[in-house]
């Protein structure tokens, strides 16, 4: 009876161990990581986007990887990320890859381009058009990898203390509008001032800036925009479907168990799901308390700004391809993705959502 009892344990212990159930007396490692963002701590929707992504992390890990997630100036100044993380200062970043066009000009595509793609052929590119193994590989020169970790859909053009008519109104424009959008903006007359979001309503308010874009009516909201602005205008030219950047800090990753490696991989593609979804959701209801409660005028562009804007973009996007050898294969990997998608989306999304317009 006792061999039999021997032998059965024995099994039991076979089968915990082949499932991967560490005994009691087997010492699981555990690491712990600090994330910095270029949000302000517990934004809505951007910088609640980032602790939900360590949450994930840590229960996705069982609590083997604990993320502490500081806000833009907790530890290091919000345009400060990239290279905090390219160092190890901290582990991880969360921001936009248009800020960091210092380092290199091709990041911008990563995250938004005028008139390029919406959030969902973002999603296209990245993972299934090649778009990734090209992020991977400039940011693979700064110790990095890079991550989607987060969309904001379609954004709003930005709140403005004058009305725009025309394209003459952009002339002399102060605004505040980061990456390809910003350079667009110039070459109309404008003048790109590129500030952190906790920064935008005092700059707004006191006349530093005469416009501001940030990202959608939810987001708007929560920052008081409506407060130092009369007009608010759409679509999102310069912005159709802002990528959310989670960096890493190539030595901490590759640190990890392989396991460990995939689950930090993987969350943040449910982050990238998470945030786009929750936009989508609480931005109608921002804009109709900004309409009604606030009595926010929301106004469309006119058409000869957005073919400006459009042509002027062409321009800007096609001279950073001539920038360097990899700033071309990303525009040629960009554009040649957007160009079929456009064919595909023009009798797909476009048909159907014209028809659902339909009286």
């Amino acid at each position: 009876m006792k061999r039999r009892e021997f032998i059965t344990g024995l099994g039991a212990a076979s089968v915990l161990a082949g499932a991967g159930v560490a005994g009691p007396a087997q010492a699981r490692p555990e690491f712990k990581w600090k994330m910095v963002t270029t949000w302000p701590k517990n934004f809505p929707g951007l910088g609640t986007g980032a602790n939900h992504l360590a949450e994930l992390i840590g229960a996705m890990s069982d609590g083997r990887l604990q993320v502490r997630v500081f806000g833009a100036g907790e530890l290091v100044p919000a345009f400060e990320v990239f290279d905090a993380v390219s160092r190890g200062t901290a582990q991880m970043g969360h921001g936009a890859s248009y800020y960091w066009k210092g380092k290199s000009e091709a990041a911008q595509f990563f995250s938004a381009v005028p008139f390029g793609l919406t959030a969902q052929e973002m999603n296209g590119w990245l993972y299934y058009g090649g778009g990734m193994e090209l992020w991977e590989e400039l940011y693979a020169r700064f110790n990095l990898v890079p991550t989607a970790a987060g969309n904001t859909g379609v954004q709003m053009a930005g709140w403005f203390n004058k009305e725009i008519r025309s394209v003459a109104d952009l002339k002399g424009l102060k605004m505040r509008i980061p990456g390809l959008g910003g350079e667009v903006l110039a070459r109309a007359g404008g003048t790109p001032v590129n500030l952190p979001g906790g920064e935008l309503y005092t700059a707004l308010q006191s006349g530093t800036i005469d416009a501001t874009e940030f990202v959608g009516p939810y987001n708007d909201l929560a920052f008081g925009l409506h407060k130092a602005a009369k007009y608010c205008y759409y679509p999102g030219w310069h912005e159709p479907g802002t990528t959310l950047e989670a960096m890493i800090n190539r030595n901490a990753l590759e640190a990890l168990p392989e396991d460990l490696q995939v689950i930090v991989r993987n969350a943040c593609k449910v982050a990238n799901l998470d945030m786009l979804s929750e936009l989508t959701a609480r931005n109608h209801a921002a804009l109709h308390e900004l309409v009604t409660r606030h009595k926010v005028q929301v106004l469309p562009l006119p058409e000869d700004v957005l073919k400006r804007l459009r042509a002027l973009s062409e321009e800007v996007v096609a001279e950073i391809a001539e920038k360097d050898a990899f700033s071309r294969k990303v525009y040629e990997s960009f554009r040649g993705f957007r160009d079929q998608v456009q064919e595909w989306h023009a009798v797909s999304e476009l048909a159907y959502l014209t028809a659902r317009s339909l009286a």
